[in-house]
Protein backbone atom coordinates (compact mmCIF):
# COMPACT_ATOMS: atom_id res chain seq x y z
CA UNK A 1 0.00 0.00 0.00
CA UNK A 2 1.41 3.54 -1.15
CA UNK A 3 0.95 6.24 1.20
CA UNK A 4 0.55 10.12 -0.01
CA UNK A 5 2.06 12.52 2.61
CA UNK A 6 0.36 15.79 2.71
CA UNK A 7 1.47 18.98 4.23
CA UNK A 8 0.04 21.71 2.30
CA UNK A 9 3.61 21.94 0.67
CA UNK A 10 5.01 19.68 -1.66
CA UNK A 11 2.35 17.57 -3.44
CA UNK A 12 3.63 16.98 -6.62
CA UNK A 13 1.89 15.76 -10.18
CA UNK A 14 3.53 12.19 -10.60
CA UNK A 15 2.66 11.91 -6.51
CA UNK A 16 -0.75 12.35 -7.67
CA UNK A 17 -0.69 9.76 -11.12
CA UNK A 18 0.61 7.02 -8.25
CA UNK A 19 -1.87 7.91 -5.90
CA UNK A 20 -4.62 7.06 -8.81
CA UNK A 21 -2.67 4.48 -9.88
CA UNK A 22 -3.37 2.08 -6.57
CA UNK A 23 -6.41 1.64 -5.90
CA UNK A 24 -5.15 0.73 -2.09
CA UNK A 25 -3.26 4.23 -2.44
CA UNK A 26 -4.20 6.14 1.07
CA UNK A 27 -3.18 9.48 2.13
CA UNK A 28 -1.83 10.83 5.39
CA UNK A 29 -1.07 14.28 7.32
CA UNK A 30 1.94 15.30 8.68
CA UNK A 31 2.12 16.48 12.03
CA UNK A 32 2.99 19.84 11.45
CA UNK A 33 0.48 20.30 9.08
CA UNK A 34 -1.98 19.33 12.22
CA UNK A 35 -0.31 22.19 14.30
CA UNK A 36 -0.72 24.93 11.65
CA UNK A 37 -4.08 23.62 11.60
CA UNK A 38 -4.77 24.24 15.03
CA UNK A 39 -3.03 27.25 15.41
CA UNK A 40 -5.58 28.68 12.42
CA UNK A 41 -8.42 27.15 14.15
CA UNK A 42 -7.62 28.97 17.37
CA UNK A 43 -7.74 32.80 15.78
CA UNK A 44 -11.37 31.55 14.40
CA UNK A 45 -12.45 30.55 17.61
CA UNK A 46 -11.09 34.13 18.96
CA UNK A 47 -12.85 36.39 16.68
CA UNK A 48 -16.30 34.82 17.09
CA UNK A 49 -15.39 34.86 20.98
CA UNK A 50 -14.26 38.69 20.83
CA UNK A 51 -17.33 39.10 18.11
CA UNK A 52 -15.13 40.60 15.49
CA UNK A 53 -16.33 41.21 12.17
CA UNK A 54 -14.48 39.00 9.53
CA UNK A 55 -15.70 38.38 6.47
CA UNK A 56 -17.74 34.75 6.30
CA UNK A 57 -16.98 33.84 9.92
CA UNK A 58 -19.29 36.93 11.58
CA UNK A 59 -20.70 37.78 8.30
CA UNK A 60 -22.84 36.85 5.34
CA UNK A 61 -21.59 36.13 1.88
CA UNK A 62 -21.21 37.98 -1.59
CA UNK A 63 -23.16 41.12 -1.62
CA UNK A 64 -24.54 39.88 1.94
CA UNK A 65 -20.70 40.37 3.20
CA UNK A 66 -22.29 43.75 5.31
CA UNK A 67 -24.70 41.36 7.28
CA UNK A 68 -23.53 40.81 10.30
CA UNK A 69 -23.97 37.44 11.93
CA UNK A 70 -24.37 36.07 15.32
CA UNK A 71 -22.59 33.81 17.35
CA UNK A 72 -25.50 32.03 17.61
CA UNK A 73 -25.99 31.37 14.17
CA UNK A 74 -22.22 30.93 13.02
CA UNK A 75 -22.90 27.11 12.87
CA UNK A 76 -26.42 28.05 10.31
CA UNK A 77 -24.47 30.40 8.08
CA UNK A 78 -22.40 27.71 7.53
CA UNK A 79 -24.41 24.58 6.44
CA UNK A 80 -27.08 27.25 5.05
CA UNK A 81 -24.37 28.11 2.65
CA UNK A 82 -23.52 24.89 1.52
CA UNK A 83 -27.40 23.73 1.16
CA UNK A 84 -28.17 27.11 -1.13
CA UNK A 85 -24.46 26.99 -3.38
CA UNK A 86 -24.98 23.26 -4.48
CA UNK A 87 -26.74 23.90 -7.61
CA UNK A 88 -24.54 22.14 -9.88
CA UNK A 89 -26.35 20.45 -12.92
CA UNK A 90 -25.07 17.88 -15.70
CA UNK A 91 -23.61 14.43 -15.55
CA UNK A 92 -21.08 14.17 -12.67
CA UNK A 93 -17.46 14.31 -12.75
CA UNK A 94 -15.11 11.45 -13.13
CA UNK A 95 -14.40 9.44 -9.95
CA UNK A 96 -10.88 10.25 -10.35
CA UNK A 97 -11.65 14.01 -10.44
CA UNK A 98 -13.97 13.87 -7.75
CA UNK A 99 -11.51 12.27 -5.68
CA UNK A 100 -8.59 14.75 -6.49
CA UNK A 101 -10.42 17.57 -5.59
CA UNK A 102 -11.03 16.30 -1.46
CA UNK A 103 -7.09 15.61 -1.68
CA UNK A 104 -6.32 19.29 -2.81
CA UNK A 105 -9.10 20.76 -0.70
CA UNK A 106 -7.49 18.85 2.29
CA UNK A 107 -3.90 19.78 1.17
CA UNK A 108 -5.01 23.39 1.08
CA UNK A 109 -6.40 23.67 4.46
CA UNK A 110 -3.08 21.95 5.59
CA UNK A 111 -1.26 24.91 4.85
CA UNK A 112 -3.08 26.69 8.06
CA UNK A 113 -4.74 29.55 6.73
CA UNK A 114 -8.21 28.42 6.53
CA UNK A 115 -9.24 27.61 10.12
CA UNK A 116 -11.06 24.63 9.71
CA UNK A 117 -11.10 21.95 12.98
CA UNK A 118 -8.88 18.96 12.86
CA UNK A 119 -12.01 17.15 12.86
CA UNK A 120 -12.71 18.83 9.52
CA UNK A 121 -9.61 17.33 8.36
CA UNK A 122 -10.04 14.20 9.48
CA UNK A 123 -13.42 13.74 7.61
CA UNK A 124 -11.68 14.60 4.79
CA UNK A 125 -8.80 11.93 5.22
CA UNK A 126 -11.52 9.31 6.16
CA UNK A 127 -13.16 9.94 2.90
CA UNK A 128 -10.20 9.62 0.89
CA UNK A 129 -9.04 6.59 2.50
CA UNK A 130 -12.17 4.86 2.17
CA UNK A 131 -12.85 6.14 -1.47
CA UNK A 132 -16.46 7.70 -0.70
CA UNK A 133 -16.36 9.80 -3.79
CA UNK A 134 -18.87 12.60 -3.50
CA UNK A 135 -21.21 12.64 -6.87
CA UNK A 136 -20.45 16.69 -8.19
CA UNK A 137 -22.36 17.65 -11.37
CA UNK A 138 -19.33 19.25 -13.95
CA UNK A 139 -21.41 22.09 -14.41
CA UNK A 140 -22.39 25.25 -12.79
CA UNK A 141 -19.16 27.03 -11.88
CA UNK A 142 -18.07 30.56 -12.35
CA UNK A 143 -14.11 29.82 -11.68
CA UNK A 144 -14.37 32.95 -9.41
CA UNK A 145 -15.30 33.27 -5.44
CA UNK A 146 -14.28 29.67 -5.98
CA UNK A 147 -15.80 26.17 -7.41
CA UNK A 148 -18.44 27.10 -5.55
CA UNK A 149 -21.24 25.28 -6.84
CA UNK A 150 -19.60 21.93 -7.57
CA UNK A 151 -17.51 22.08 -4.05
CA UNK A 152 -21.00 22.77 -2.20
CA UNK A 153 -22.00 19.29 -3.92
CA UNK A 154 -18.67 17.85 -2.40
CA UNK A 155 -18.80 19.89 1.03
CA UNK A 156 -22.68 18.10 1.72
CA UNK A 157 -21.39 14.51 1.63
CA UNK A 158 -19.39 15.33 4.79
CA UNK A 159 -22.14 16.29 6.26
CA UNK A 160 -24.29 13.35 5.32
CA UNK A 161 -26.12 14.67 2.16
CA UNK A 162 -26.01 14.56 -1.21
CA UNK A 163 -24.47 11.19 -3.45
CA UNK A 164 -21.48 9.31 -3.22
CA UNK A 165 -19.72 6.81 -5.17
CA UNK A 166 -18.80 3.89 -3.43
CA UNK A 167 -17.66 0.13 -4.33
CA UNK A 168 -18.70 1.39 -8.05
CA UNK A 169 -22.34 2.37 -6.59
CA UNK A 170 -23.77 5.87 -6.53
CA UNK A 171 -25.84 5.75 -3.64
CA UNK A 172 -26.85 8.50 -1.05
CA UNK A 173 -24.40 9.35 1.19
CA UNK A 174 -25.95 8.81 4.71
CA UNK A 175 -26.54 5.38 3.92
CA UNK A 176 -22.87 4.89 2.90
CA UNK A 177 -22.31 6.21 6.26
CA UNK A 178 -24.28 4.46 8.28
CA UNK A 179 -23.14 0.97 6.21
CA UNK A 180 -19.08 2.37 7.60
CA UNK A 181 -20.71 3.30 11.06
CA UNK A 182 -19.32 6.90 10.13
CA UNK A 183 -20.37 10.05 11.25
CA UNK A 184 -21.55 12.97 9.50
CA UNK A 185 -19.85 15.86 10.99
CA UNK A 186 -21.07 19.52 11.83
CA UNK A 187 -19.36 22.28 10.05
CA UNK A 188 -18.11 25.13 12.57
CA UNK A 189 -17.67 28.85 11.86
CA UNK A 190 -16.08 29.71 8.79
CA UNK A 191 -15.55 25.75 7.50
CA UNK A 192 -18.30 25.28 5.19
CA UNK A 193 -16.60 28.94 3.34
CA UNK A 194 -12.83 26.68 3.67
CA UNK A 195 -14.33 24.19 1.71
CA UNK A 196 -15.79 25.85 -1.51
CA UNK A 197 -13.90 28.72 -1.60
CA UNK A 198 -11.08 27.16 -4.22
CA UNK A 199 -10.08 26.19 -7.49
CA UNK A 200 -10.18 22.45 -6.70
CA UNK A 201 -12.35 21.34 -9.67
CA UNK A 202 -10.74 23.11 -12.15
CA UNK A 203 -7.96 21.92 -10.76
CA UNK A 204 -8.67 18.49 -10.21
CA UNK A 205 -9.83 17.89 -14.04
CA UNK A 206 -6.79 20.06 -14.91
CA UNK A 207 -4.05 17.34 -13.52
CA UNK A 208 -5.86 14.46 -15.04
CA UNK A 209 -6.27 16.46 -18.45
CA UNK A 210 -2.15 16.71 -17.88
CA UNK A 211 -1.65 13.55 -17.01
CA UNK A 212 -3.80 11.78 -20.14
CA UNK A 213 -2.56 14.59 -22.44
CA UNK A 214 1.44 14.09 -21.41
CA UNK A 215 1.19 10.34 -22.56
CA UNK A 216 -1.00 11.27 -25.62
CA UNK A 217 1.90 13.02 -26.64
CA UNK A 218 4.25 10.39 -26.38
CA UNK A 219 2.07 7.97 -27.94
CA UNK A 220 1.59 10.80 -31.09
CA UNK A 221 5.69 9.88 -31.63
CA UNK A 222 5.68 6.49 -32.36
CA UNK A 223 2.44 7.04 -34.08
CA UNK A 224 3.75 9.44 -36.32
CA UNK A 225 6.77 7.49 -37.05
CA UNK A 226 4.87 4.31 -38.80
CA UNK A 227 3.00 6.60 -40.63
CA UNK A 228 6.33 8.20 -41.60
CA UNK A 229 7.78 4.55 -42.96
CA UNK A 230 4.60 4.01 -44.96
CA UNK A 231 5.06 7.12 -46.75
CA UNK A 232 8.88 6.73 -46.64
CA UNK A 233 9.48 10.18 -45.62
CA UNK A 234 12.64 11.77 -45.17
CA UNK A 235 15.10 11.70 -41.80
CA UNK A 236 16.89 14.24 -42.90
CA UNK A 237 14.47 16.66 -41.74
CA UNK A 238 15.27 15.53 -38.00
CA UNK A 239 18.60 16.19 -38.16
CA UNK A 240 19.68 17.86 -34.96
CA UNK A 241 21.69 20.67 -36.52
CA UNK A 242 18.34 22.04 -37.76
CA UNK A 243 16.36 21.82 -34.36
CA UNK A 244 19.82 22.78 -32.07
CA UNK A 245 19.90 25.88 -34.26
CA UNK A 246 16.56 27.14 -33.59
CA UNK A 247 16.69 26.39 -29.95
CA UNK A 248 13.65 25.37 -28.43
CA UNK A 249 14.45 22.43 -26.24
CA UNK A 250 11.09 20.33 -27.11
CA UNK A 251 11.91 20.56 -30.85
CA UNK A 252 15.14 19.40 -29.90
CA UNK A 253 13.57 16.82 -27.77
CA UNK A 254 10.63 15.73 -30.54
CA UNK A 255 13.36 15.28 -33.12
CA UNK A 256 15.62 13.13 -31.38
CA UNK A 257 12.38 10.96 -30.41
CA UNK A 258 11.49 10.51 -33.75
CA UNK A 259 14.72 9.50 -34.57
CA UNK A 260 14.94 7.13 -31.90
CA UNK A 261 12.08 5.70 -33.17
CA UNK A 262 13.25 5.46 -36.89
CA UNK A 263 17.04 4.30 -36.40
CA UNK A 264 17.44 0.80 -38.27
CA UNK A 265 14.00 1.47 -40.41
CA UNK A 266 14.08 0.03 -43.99
CA UNK A 267 11.01 2.09 -45.36
CA UNK A 268 12.92 5.91 -44.62
CA UNK A 269 14.47 7.86 -47.33
CA UNK A 270 17.03 10.38 -47.71
CA UNK A 271 16.65 13.92 -49.22
CA UNK A 272 16.29 13.26 -52.97
CA UNK A 273 16.14 10.08 -53.03
CA UNK A 274 12.07 10.05 -53.98
CA UNK A 275 11.47 13.09 -53.13
CA UNK A 276 13.29 16.38 -52.26
CA UNK A 277 11.04 17.45 -49.41
CA UNK A 278 8.37 15.57 -47.37
CA UNK A 279 5.09 17.85 -46.62
CA UNK A 280 4.87 19.90 -43.58
CA UNK A 281 2.44 16.88 -41.81
CA UNK A 282 6.22 14.86 -41.67
CA UNK A 283 9.01 16.96 -42.03
CA UNK A 284 7.47 19.60 -39.17
CA UNK A 285 7.11 17.08 -36.68
CA UNK A 286 9.23 18.45 -34.34
CA UNK A 287 7.98 21.87 -34.55
CA UNK A 288 4.75 21.62 -33.63
CA UNK A 289 4.64 18.50 -31.71
CA UNK A 290 7.32 20.52 -29.85
CA UNK A 291 5.20 23.75 -29.21
CA UNK A 292 2.79 21.61 -27.94
CA UNK A 293 4.83 20.04 -25.65
CA UNK A 294 5.83 23.77 -24.41
CA UNK A 295 2.04 24.24 -23.56
CA UNK A 296 2.18 20.81 -21.80
CA UNK A 297 5.25 22.15 -19.75
CA UNK A 298 3.51 25.57 -18.83
CA UNK A 299 0.55 23.55 -17.80
CA UNK A 300 2.51 21.51 -15.59
CA UNK A 301 4.30 24.10 -13.83
CA UNK A 302 0.71 26.30 -13.12
CA UNK A 303 -1.36 23.22 -12.09
CA UNK A 304 1.81 22.14 -9.39
CA UNK A 305 1.51 25.57 -7.65
CA UNK A 306 -2.23 25.57 -7.74
CA UNK A 307 -2.24 22.16 -6.15
CA UNK A 308 -0.12 23.31 -2.64
CA UNK A 309 -1.79 27.16 -3.29
CA UNK A 310 -3.80 28.87 -0.51
CA UNK A 311 -7.15 29.59 -2.15
CA UNK A 312 -9.13 30.52 0.55
CA UNK A 313 -11.07 33.82 1.72
CA UNK A 314 -10.45 34.90 3.98
CA UNK A 315 -7.00 33.50 5.06
CA UNK A 316 -5.83 33.62 8.53
CA UNK A 317 -1.85 34.57 8.96
CA UNK A 318 -1.90 35.02 12.47
CA UNK A 319 -4.57 36.54 15.52
CA UNK A 320 -4.29 40.46 14.28
CA UNK A 321 -3.88 39.34 10.28
CA UNK A 322 -6.85 37.90 8.85
CA UNK A 323 -7.34 39.43 5.33
CA UNK A 324 -10.15 39.23 2.32
CA UNK A 325 -8.28 38.70 -0.40
CA UNK A 326 -9.06 37.21 -4.25
CA UNK A 327 -6.68 34.02 -4.11
CA UNK A 328 -9.54 32.04 -4.88
CA UNK A 329 -10.06 33.39 -8.60
CA UNK A 330 -9.11 30.79 -10.96
CA UNK A 331 -7.55 32.47 -13.73
CA UNK A 332 -4.13 30.84 -13.81
CA UNK A 333 -5.77 27.58 -14.01
CA UNK A 334 -8.08 29.07 -16.87
CA UNK A 335 -5.26 30.27 -18.95
CA UNK A 336 -3.70 27.45 -18.87
CA UNK A 337 -6.32 25.25 -19.36
CA UNK A 338 -7.08 27.22 -22.70
CA UNK A 339 -2.95 27.32 -23.47
CA UNK A 340 -3.52 22.62 -23.05
CA UNK A 341 -6.36 23.13 -25.40
CA UNK A 342 -4.50 24.80 -27.95
CA UNK A 343 -1.68 22.81 -27.67
CA UNK A 344 -3.34 19.34 -27.60
CA UNK A 345 -5.72 20.47 -30.57
CA UNK A 346 -3.03 20.69 -32.85
CA UNK A 347 -1.96 16.92 -32.21
CA UNK A 348 -4.47 16.23 -33.85
CA UNK A 349 -4.83 19.04 -36.40
CA UNK A 350 -1.29 17.72 -37.99
CA UNK A 351 -2.23 14.04 -37.11
CA UNK A 352 -5.69 14.22 -39.49
CA UNK A 353 -3.61 15.46 -42.21
CA UNK A 354 -1.38 12.99 -42.19
CA UNK A 355 -4.15 10.67 -42.27
CA UNK A 356 -4.87 12.28 -45.44
CA UNK A 357 -1.99 11.27 -47.02
CA UNK A 358 -1.92 8.13 -45.95
CA UNK A 359 -5.13 7.49 -47.91
CA UNK A 360 -5.68 9.92 -50.83
CA UNK A 361 -4.22 8.32 -53.70
CA UNK A 362 -2.92 11.39 -54.92
CA UNK A 363 -0.03 11.73 -51.85
CA UNK A 364 0.18 8.47 -50.63
CA UNK A 365 2.70 6.90 -52.83
CA UNK A 366 2.26 3.65 -54.25
CA UNK A 367 -0.66 2.43 -51.40
CA UNK A 368 -3.80 1.64 -52.47
CA UNK A 369 -6.72 4.20 -52.79
CA UNK A 370 -7.96 4.48 -49.26
CA UNK A 371 -5.84 1.53 -48.62
CA UNK A 372 -9.19 -0.51 -50.21
CA UNK A 373 -8.46 -4.01 -50.33
CA UNK A 374 -10.99 -3.18 -53.78
CA UNK A 375 -11.24 -0.30 -55.37
CA UNK A 376 -14.33 0.59 -56.26
CA UNK A 377 -15.97 -2.49 -54.44
CA UNK A 378 -14.95 -1.95 -51.15
CA UNK A 379 -14.18 1.87 -49.63
CA UNK A 380 -11.52 0.80 -47.05
CA UNK A 381 -10.55 3.82 -44.71
CA UNK A 382 -12.04 6.55 -47.08
CA UNK A 383 -14.54 7.39 -44.30
CA UNK A 384 -11.79 7.28 -41.49
CA UNK A 385 -10.54 10.50 -42.84
CA UNK A 386 -14.33 12.13 -42.42
CA UNK A 387 -14.72 11.17 -38.84
CA UNK A 388 -10.88 12.39 -37.82
CA UNK A 389 -11.51 15.55 -39.73
CA UNK A 390 -15.09 15.42 -37.71
CA UNK A 391 -13.01 15.61 -34.41
CA UNK A 392 -10.54 18.20 -35.35
CA UNK A 393 -13.31 20.68 -36.21
CA UNK A 394 -14.82 19.92 -33.29
CA UNK A 395 -11.98 20.52 -31.45
CA UNK A 396 -11.28 23.83 -33.19
CA UNK A 397 -14.90 24.99 -31.55
CA UNK A 398 -14.12 23.63 -28.23
CA UNK A 399 -10.85 25.17 -27.96
CA UNK A 400 -12.22 29.37 -28.29
CA UNK A 401 -10.86 30.36 -25.14
CA UNK A 402 -13.15 29.91 -22.16
CA UNK A 403 -10.84 32.55 -19.83
CA UNK A 404 -11.75 35.71 -22.33
CA UNK A 405 -15.33 35.57 -20.88
CA UNK A 406 -16.75 36.75 -18.20
CA UNK A 407 -20.56 37.22 -16.41
CA UNK A 408 -21.10 39.86 -13.48
CA UNK A 409 -22.38 37.77 -10.69
CA UNK A 410 -23.25 38.12 -7.13
CA UNK A 411 -25.38 42.00 -7.71
CA UNK A 412 -22.13 42.94 -9.57
CA UNK A 413 -20.04 42.22 -6.13
CA UNK A 414 -18.35 39.40 -8.35
CA UNK A 415 -18.02 41.18 -11.37
CA UNK A 416 -14.40 39.15 -12.70
CA UNK A 417 -14.87 35.07 -13.05
CA UNK A 418 -12.46 33.04 -14.97
CA UNK A 419 -15.02 30.39 -16.27
CA UNK A 420 -11.67 27.97 -15.59
CA UNK A 421 -13.40 24.89 -14.36
CA UNK A 422 -15.27 25.18 -18.13
CA UNK A 423 -12.06 25.12 -19.65
CA UNK A 424 -10.73 22.35 -17.66
CA UNK A 425 -13.89 20.45 -19.30
CA UNK A 426 -13.30 21.68 -22.84
CA UNK A 427 -10.01 20.55 -22.67
CA UNK A 428 -10.98 17.14 -21.47
CA UNK A 429 -12.94 16.74 -24.34
CA UNK A 430 -10.29 18.26 -26.64
CA UNK A 431 -8.21 15.41 -25.33
CA UNK A 432 -10.53 12.36 -25.54
CA UNK A 433 -11.21 13.67 -29.53
CA UNK A 434 -7.26 13.89 -29.90
CA UNK A 435 -6.88 10.50 -29.03
CA UNK A 436 -9.43 9.33 -30.78
CA UNK A 437 -7.79 10.84 -33.78
CA UNK A 438 -4.27 9.50 -33.00
CA UNK A 439 -6.17 6.08 -32.91
CA UNK A 440 -7.48 6.67 -36.34
CA UNK A 441 -3.82 7.52 -37.73
CA UNK A 442 -2.67 4.25 -35.99
CA UNK A 443 -5.38 2.03 -37.17
CA UNK A 444 -4.69 3.15 -40.63
CA UNK A 445 -0.76 3.52 -40.50
CA UNK A 446 -0.68 -0.37 -39.05
CA UNK A 447 -2.13 -1.82 -42.45
CA UNK A 448 -0.23 0.83 -44.72
CA UNK A 449 3.19 -0.31 -42.94
CA UNK A 450 2.02 -3.87 -43.38
CA UNK A 451 1.27 -3.54 -47.27
CA UNK A 452 4.77 -2.23 -47.25
CA UNK A 453 6.30 -4.93 -45.62
CA UNK A 454 5.87 -4.49 -41.54
CA UNK A 455 9.94 -6.73 -41.83
CA UNK A 456 11.02 -3.84 -43.20
CA UNK A 457 9.94 -0.97 -39.68
CA UNK A 458 12.80 0.18 -37.33
CA UNK A 459 12.62 -2.49 -34.29
CA UNK A 460 11.30 -0.04 -32.19
CA UNK A 461 8.29 0.58 -34.09
CA UNK A 462 8.11 -3.06 -35.03
CA UNK A 463 7.50 -3.97 -31.46
CA UNK A 464 4.22 -1.58 -31.25
CA UNK A 465 3.09 -3.17 -34.13
CA UNK A 466 2.96 -5.85 -32.96
CA UNK A 467 1.78 -4.87 -29.71
CA UNK A 468 -1.31 -3.23 -31.83
CA UNK A 469 -1.90 -5.59 -34.18
CA UNK A 470 -3.33 -7.95 -31.17
CA UNK A 471 -6.05 -4.95 -31.05
CA UNK A 472 -6.81 -4.14 -34.60
CA UNK A 473 -7.07 -6.24 -37.75
CA UNK A 474 -5.48 -5.65 -41.27
CA UNK A 475 -7.91 -3.86 -43.79
CA UNK A 476 -8.60 -6.50 -45.80
CA UNK A 477 -12.23 -6.21 -46.39
CA UNK A 478 -14.75 -3.40 -45.38
CA UNK A 479 -16.34 -3.68 -41.60
CA UNK A 480 -17.74 -1.76 -38.73
CA UNK A 481 -14.38 0.10 -38.22
CA UNK A 482 -15.40 2.09 -35.30
CA UNK A 483 -14.79 -0.89 -32.70
CA UNK A 484 -11.33 -1.25 -33.35
CA UNK A 485 -10.52 2.41 -33.76
CA UNK A 486 -12.82 2.73 -29.98
CA UNK A 487 -10.58 -0.51 -29.10
CA UNK A 488 -7.04 1.18 -29.61
CA UNK A 489 -8.25 4.68 -27.94
CA UNK A 490 -9.12 2.77 -25.50
CA UNK A 491 -5.42 1.25 -25.59
CA UNK A 492 -3.59 4.47 -25.82
CA UNK A 493 -5.36 6.33 -22.72
CA UNK A 494 -3.63 6.40 -19.38
CA UNK A 495 -5.07 4.26 -17.03
CA UNK A 496 -5.74 6.39 -14.00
Amino acid sequence: MSVLQLDGQNLTIEEVKDFLGNTDSQVAITNDAYQRVEASRKVVENIIDEEKTIYGITTGFGLFCDVLISKEKVRDLQVNLIRSHACGVGTPFDESVALLMMVFRLNTMLKGHSGVTCHLVDQLKTYINKRIIPVVPEQGSLGASGDLAPLSHMALTLIGEGEVFYLGERKETHLVLDELEIEAITLEAKEGLALINGTQPMTAQGVVNYIEADKMMQDSFWIASLTHQALNGIVDAYNHQIHESRGYPEQVYAAEKMLDYLDGSKLTTNQGEIRVQDAYSLRCIPQVHGASLQTLKYVKEKLEIEMNAANDNPLIFSEDEVFSGGNFHGQPIAIAMDLLKIGVAEIANISERRIERLVNPSLNGDLPAFLSPEEGLQSGAMILQYAAASLVSENKTLAHPASVDSIPSSANQEDHVSMGTIGARHARDIINNTRNVLATELFIALTAVEIKGQDKLSPKTLDKFKEYRLIADFIDRDRNFSIEINDLSNALREVL
